[in-house]
């Protein structure tokens, strides 16, 4: 069984930044699996027990991943990612496990699928390789820069909303993005 988990803050008032990038990309993942036969997506639940939104991919009754929306917010991450991976038992997570998160190092519109490379200082991504204890992982780093103004600091910069011309263009690079991974989940 494969884990998804899309790195985000929870709550209105943090809908559409630039931080949640991870959850905008699971509802695109999930959306495409709606309508689909042989693999299909359930609708999110709230799992107070993770501390998180889970979605499940399957194809028949069979589960092939769990799609997670950590509720911690993003600096404790890990600790709902780690309940996800010990209550399932999910095993070689160097395979198996897919974390997806914003990237202030790569321009909005690009995006990188790499293993065990994190940006400096992002907190979700070093509070989830703290928490299940190593860092060697894929990880889908999806770009959000585009400061005009290089003075704001990234930590109010990545809470900032896209704007419209911005989310075409986040929309467009989060479809690419499944594209690269989606091999990954379904084997």
């Amino acid at each position: 069984m494969k884990l998804i988990t899309g790195l985000g803050n929870p709550g209105e008032k943090y809908s559409n930044t630039r931080h949640n990038v991870g959850f905008l990309f699971l509802d695109v993942l999930r959306e495409m699996f709606l309508y689909q036969k042989d693999i299909s997506a359930t609708e999110w639940e709230q799992e107070k027990i993770f501390s998180s939104q889970l979605a499940l991919l399957k194809e028949g009754s069979r589960v092939i991943a769990i799609m997670q929306k950590p509720l911690t917010y993003m600096n404790r991450s890990g600790d709902a990612v780690s309940k996800l991976i010990k209550k399932y038992e999910i095993v070689d997570l160097a395979d198996n496990f897919i974390l997806v998160h914003d990237d202030l190092d790569i321009p909005l519109g690009k995006f990188k699928i790499q293993r065990g490379k994190s940006p400096l200082g992002h907190n979700g991504v070093k509070s989830v390789e703290d928490k299940i204890g190593m860092a060697d992982f894929k990880r889908v780093r999806i770009g959000i820069e585009a400061r005009e103004n290089k003075n704001i600091p990234g930590e109010d910069y990545v809470l900032t909303k896209f704007t419209k011309d911005e989310q075409i263009i986040i929309d467009e690079v989060i479809q690419e993005a499944i594209k690269g991974i989606l091999a990954d989940i379904l084997i």
